[in-house]
């Protein structure tokens, strides 16, 4: 099939049906054949009321291989009475995308839906292109991308599309997928007398990831290669399941925002002290194929921010595993990673340090950046001391005296000790030198001479969330 401008699209269905992927042949028709992605297309959802109601709009849809982008740019056209035509952005440059618009503007007013497939494979320029077509609704594009479209495309082209991000089929609707293409006789299995194990089933399912290509084509593959039995019946076993899938695909892109989700989801495992959430998420990194010094330099992070004082060999020991992997490279370096995870999520944790820098930047930010103190100001060079450089200074004989002198034009506390043993510990020390020079850096001396304004973990009520 082609359209009226002799190009083939996108779903050409001149080729012979036994020649074609059984996911190909079991695409959905209509709308309420298609699977998934209820948050969108479910009764009352933004895209599923734009359908029936016939006001479609320019769409990307994101997401990962196989859980039915193409499908639903060709239900949307065929249950609108849409033209529907393809291009490919890997392929297709700015020569074939000004055809199109030419012929869209010809078949008017008749909707076109060009479906551009991979569009963040578009340049700046190319994507400029299709600036005023839309605005002007000369054709309603929907976009496919797995990559995610905030990092690709510019911010001109997204303010004039609706961004859908299609997630993976649920276990149950790839399950469901499998026993249509057994039972369909025309466009699926059903011709062949198939005997699908239990077991070899939630093999299919559990394996494909959510990926309902994956999953159709590797079920297609065991029914075709597998010899019938004296009773003429295909018997697809365990086995021959796991032998048609092969291994299970770890779903890692190391420069979209899985990439970041996994390294924020290490960090909050960290940080929620599960050692096996850690190693796993670190697990799928290394199995994704991540740079392993971008996993240390997250759990370097990880020891300062989220650890920090409650245990003082932390940061060392992340930067000891960090220079680890630069000297030992992959494999060896993830015995490194997994040492200094484990070691993070089972630490004490305190985030005093990280909420102290945050106070401070968050008051120099908004003003409150004092000129340095005469008596703090270099002294160093010559004619310093004509200038009134570091007048007034001494240099403190012990801590207590190091405590009663101005540092700080306006007394701000920025750093409370945590309730951790060691923050406890510097605490009490903090509290002794106050005592000893017979007052607080903030407030007067209490009758016992002790601070007024303790620096308890009550004090961490208005920290900053990092």
């Amino acid at each position: 099939m082609s359209d009226d401008s002799g190009i083939r699209t996108l779903f050409d269905q001149s080729a012979p049906a036994t020649r074609r992927p059984l996911a190909r042949r079991m695409r959905p028709r209509m709308l309420d054949e298609y699977v998934g992605q209820a948050h969108i297309l479910g009764e009352g959802k933004l895209l599923r009321r734009a359908v029936e109601t016939d006001r479609l709009f320019s769409m990307i849809l994101y997401g990962p291989p196989g859980i039915g982008k193409t499908s639903l740019g060709q239900v949307v056209a065929l249950a609108t009475g849409s033209k529907l035509v393809s291009l490919n952005a890997v392929g297709d440059g700015v020569g074939e995308l000004r055809t199109e618009l030419a012929a869209a503007r010809v078949r008017a007013p008749r909707r076109t839906i060009l479906f551009i497939d991979e569009v963040h494979r578009f340049n700046k320029a190319q994507q400029d292109v299709l600036l005023a077509p839309l605005e002007n609704d000369v054709v309603t594009m929907v976009g496919a991308t797995a990559e995610n479209p905030f990092f690709y495309l510019n911010k001109a082209l997204l303010s004039r599309v609706q961004v859908f991000e299609l997630r993976p089929l649920a276990d149950e609707e790839i399950r469901g997928l499998l026993m249509r293409a057994l039972e369909e006789p025309e466009r699926g299995l059903g011709e062949y007398p198939v005997d699908l194990t239990g077991e070899a089933l939630d093999h299919l399912v559990d394996n494909s990831l959510g990926d309902a290509r994956k999953a159709l084509a590797a079920l297609e593959l065991a029914v075709l290669s597998t010899t019938p039995d004296r009773a003429g019946t295909i018997r697809i076993t365990l086995d021959v399941a796991a032998e048609c899938l092969m291994k299970r695909v770890v779903r890692y892109d190391r420069d979209g925002d899985t990439h970041y989700d996994v390294a924020s989801a290490l960090i909050k495992g960290i940080r929620g002290s599960q050692p096996d959430a850690a190693l796993h998420w670190v697990a799928r990194m290394i199995a994704g194929g991540e740079d392993p010094r971008f996993i240390a330099r997250r759990l370097v992070i990880s020891a300062s921010e989220d650890i920090g004082l409650a245990d003082p060999h932390a940061l060392g020991i992340a930067v000891a595993a960090a220079r680890a992997t630069e000297m030992l490279g992959m494999p060896e370096a993830r015995y490194a990673l997994a040492e200094v995870a484990v070691y993070l999520a089972t630490a004490p944790k305190s985030r005093s340090c990280a909420d102290a820098i945050a106070a401070a930047v968050e008051d120099v930010e908004r003003g409150d950046a004092f000129e340095v103190p005469e008596h703090l100001r270099d002294a160093s060079f010559a004619g310093a001391r004509r200038l009134g450089h570091g007048d007034g200074y001494s240099m403190p004989g012990s801590e207590a005296e190091g405590r009663g002198q101005e540092y700080i034009p306006d007394a701000r506390v920025y750093y409370r000790p945590g309730d951790s043993e060691f923050e406890r510990e510097v605490r009490a020390r903090l509290d002794a030198w106050d005592a000893a020079r017979g007052g607080d850096a903030d407030g007067e001396p209490d009758t016992l001479g002790n601070a007024t304004d303790e620096r308890g973990p009550d004090r961490n009520d208005d920290r900053v969330e990092g």
